[in-house]
């Protein structure tokens, strides 16, 4: 198994400072196997409410958790959402005898009981599946194809990765979104959820799927916005800059492992991906995603206006605002695009992420970038 460093230090530093850590993330991206770092499953300090006896454990939860100390264990807490409460009362001890690493996978009840009831008390880190860092550049293809849930990208070849993913969109729709009380029909978000691999990347528009589906646009924004709070869509929303030009408001859709994206559009290799005509998209989707892990930004956004000028990818990080564009080509150049965000957005540089091999400047403001230059962090991408 991969280790996974980064994620490790961020949950190491987050319980140092807080009194309780929610690690979120989608099912399977290998949460529970982290927390085994801090507490083993078989230790009275681990609790799995997906396992009737730490359910019983849990009948009277002040009586079980009062008297733990250290580090406290509670996996799938979204299940019992009766437990902040508790919890709450629990943080506030002075002194301290336990902190507690709950993990979830999203749902909306869990992320509404959080912030109000342990507001203040309570650090989210967001965990996903593997990433580039983690599996290293020589597996950059298939990372890409296969995706970051650790079964998928670990399976023996491409046919059980394939397979793998196949069941657990299945699972997930069938099984783990009802666990979470969501009860839209599994065939209706299935097909919603290829409605929108097909548009990966593009923006979003409510009124085809509704059409398709037979549902009214509020259902159909109602399906995004379920698939997005489980981890499973990203919405990039769009940047607004205060200039006399139209600008785009709709944000724009990604699915956000590339091995479900596959998945859902059936391509089972590299040659496959390449030969389809999502595949700049999914490129994009990647690099995006894998920009989002090296920079740490403090948010995200795409720009775009009526009159074609867009930017795929805009954050601010200390202050900053940088640029970053995605060119599946072999020698990206500068654009009107490019100069015309630099002006109105007062961007400090664009970084254009490509798959060669040469770094070359395109601007005193603007470079084109190696893809694999993308895990190096700001300093390394931007120069």
């Amino acid at each position: 198994m991969l280790k996974r460093t980064s994620v490790k230090k961020h949950i190491q530093a987050a319980l140092k400072r807080s009194r309780a850590v929610a690690l979120l993330g989608p099912r399977q991206c290998g949460k529970t196997t982290l927390a085994r770092l801090w507490v083993e499953m078989t230790s009275p300090n681990y609790f799995d409410l997906e396992d009737p006896e730490s359910i019983a454990r849990l009948a009277n939860p002040k009586t079980a958790l009062g008297s733990l100390k250290g580090v406290v264990v509670i996996d799938e807490v979204q299940r019992r959402p009766d437990l902040f409460p508790v919890l709450r009362v629990l943080l506030d001890r002075k002194p301290l005898p336990a902190k507690f690493l709950i993990l979830g996978s999203a749902s909306p009840d869990l992320l509404r009981q959080s912030s109000e009831t342990l507001a203040g008390r309570l650090e989210t880190v967001v965990m996903d599946g593997f990433g580039l860092t983690e599996v290293g550049l020589e597996n950059a293809s298939h990372l890409w194809l296969r995706g970051g849930f650790p079964l998928s990208f670990l399976a023996k070849n491409d046919a059980d990765s394939f397979l793998w993913r196949k069941n657990f969109i299945q699972t997930f729709l069938e099984r783990d979104l009802r666990q979470q009380g969501i009860t839209i029909p599994a065939i209706a978000l299935h097909r919603f959820w290829t409605m929108l691999a097909h548009s990966h990347g593009q923006l979003w528009n409510a009124a085809d799927p509704a059409s398709s589906l037979g549902v009214s646009e509020p259902t159909a924004r109602r399906y995004l916005d379920v698939l997005t709070g489980v981890f499973m869509a990203r919405q990039l929303q769009p940047w607004h800059a205060n200039i006399k030009k139209r600008q785009v408001k709709a944000p724009k859709i990604y699915i956000r492992d590339t091995g479900i994206l596959h998945a859902l559009l059936g391509l089972k290799t590299v040659s496959n991906l390449l030969g389809h005509p999502r595949c700049g998209a999914s490129w994009e989707g990647y690099v995006i995603e894998e920009i989002i892990r090296s920079t740490d930004p403090d948010d995200v956004y795409f720009w775009a206006t009526h009159q074609g000028a867009e930017i795929d990818l805009i954050f601010t990080k200390g202050g900053r605002r940088y640029g970053v564009e995605c060119k599946r080509a072999d020698a990206p150049a500068m654009t009107p695009s490019m100069r015309i965000a630099l002006e109105d957005l007062k961007l400090e540089r664009i970084a254009v992420i490509y798959p060669g091999e040469k770094r070359y400047s395109l601007h005193k403001r603007v470079e084109a970038v190696p893809f694999e230059r993308v895990t190096g962090g700001m300093k390394v991408i931007f120069g």
